[in-house]
């Protein structure tokens, strides 16, 4: 990381600065830099409506959405924006809690809803220094403090003149520079991780189809030997176990993190206040979640690690490993796959739900039937080259978590 130096709390200066310069910021409002922007697409001329994501900045409606969203009747009302304009989309989100401010960084003008605030600067700036300003959230408070707390609790209501007061502080030419080119080299750093762990993902979900298809065998050819046909019912033992007053976790079934408390992945109790009925599921045993998304079109079924026990709902289907049949290991990857999805598939009822999950009898889902290595040490190894490439797609996610709070925390501490 680049040096930087505290300021010890000077007032009108960041908690960290780069050295060399200590002087401090100049305080002035948003309306001294900034003018709105109200020239609208009256002719209709221009139809490449931009969209403001908390996530993505401004970007193609099209390219974001797949199709177009705007009724090309009323593009008329869009207001029109050039290269470096600034855009408010006053809808909140996780990402941005009160609405993104996002720079338009393209030579094809574009146009945007008439919901958004439109802004360019009133002379030459730096626009990335402004960028990442209004990535921070140093300007909340005052959005905050001056907004309608009486509208919408999605959308922040703020008046235009009131928006253009905002106090800002604004450091010289030469240290905006640094800090953008500073924080810009992160974000570099952060998207060139994000395309290692996307590379990572999919190597490791094509490495665990070829492994479990059988078009790639780890022992050589002469040792291997012939995979065997199970039924879960011949390698698993059905959990029916009640929680009573055990364990007072209740468990959900997260796409990356497995079977994870409700209360850290929803941020509060979705379970029942009563969990002595539902089922206690120790460490090491596994539930089928049978609601379906995009990445599991079956449904999910996750070994329990992260705790020692859990209460999971009855609509879930439980159950351990036997020892003497199967890795558990083994198991764990080998539901990771897709292979497991043809048994499924067989005995699902085509657009039937219950509760709102696929319609998968729990007598129907032991029934089912499974090619897996019968020999042991084939599993063992299959189980251990698995989990060495999960543990190096994990770590490349931390990695690129680690960097992200790294820039969220010089965010707040880069601006005033």
């Amino acid at each position: 990381m680049a040096n930087v130096s505290s300021s010890n709390g000077l007032e009108n200066r960041p908690k960290l600065r780069f050295p060399g310069f200590d002087e401090p910021w100049k305080e002035t409002t948003l309306s001294a830099i900034f003018i709105k922007n109200i020239k609208k697409n009256t002719d209709g001329k221009i139809t490449n409506v931009i969209c403001n994501s908390a996530k993505f900045g401004l970007i193609s409606q099209r390219e974001y959405f797949d199709k177009d969203i705007a009724n090309r009747n009323n593009i008329n009302n869009y207001y029109i924006i050039h290269k470096s304009d600034f855009v408010y989309n006053p809808r909140k989100s996780t990402d941005a809690p009160y609405g993104p401010i996002s720079s338009y960084k393209y030579s094809k003008d574009g146009i945007v809803s008439p919901l958004y605030l439109c802004f360019r600067a009133k002379f030459e700036i730096n626009p990335l220094y402004f960028e990442w300003y209004f990535r921070s959230s140093v300007w909340h408070r005052y959005v905050y403090m001056s907004g309608d707390s009486g509208a919408r609790h999605d959308r922040v209501s703020i008046k235009d003149d009131v928006f253009f007061a905002m106090p800002i502080n604004i450091p010289s030419e030469q240290e905006q520079s640094k800090i953008a080119s500073f924080l810009q080299s992160l974000d570099e750093r952060i998207a060139a991780q994000e395309k290692l762990v996307a590379s990572l993902k999919k190597y490791k979900r094509g490495v665990f189809e070829a492994v479990f298809s059988q078009k790639m065998r780890l022992a050589p050819q002469k040792a291997q030997k012939p995979w065997k046909h199970y039924k879960i019912s011949e390698f698993a033992t059905r959990v029916i176990r009640k929680n009573g007053k055990q364990t007072d976790i209740p468990l959900t079934i997260s796409a990356q993190y497995g079977l994870i408390d409700q209360r850290d992945f929803f941020s509060k109790v979705v379970a029942s206040t009563d969990m002595s009925g539902y089922y206690l599921l120790k460490n090491g045993e596994y539930a089928y979640n049978r609601s379906t998304s995009n990445d599991y079109p079956f449904g999910s079924i996750k070994r329990l690690e992260l705790y020692p026990m859990g209460a999971v709902s009855t609509l879930y289907i439980c159950f351990c490993i036997k020892d003497d049949k199967l890795n558990s290991d083994l198991v764990k990857w080998y539901f990771e796959s897709s292979q497991w999805h043809k048994g499924i598939n067989k005995i699902c009822a085509e657009g039937a739900r219950n509760h709102g999950l696929l319609n998968v009898p729990t007598d129907g889902f032991f029934n089912t039937v499974h090619c897996l290595p019968s020999d042991t040490r084939e599993q063992t190894a299959i189980a251990e080259f698995l989990s060495n490439i999960q543990r190096k797609y994990e770590t490349s996610q931390r990695q690129l978590q680690a960097i992200e709070s790294l820039r969220t925390g010089l965010l707040q501490q880069l601006f005033i």
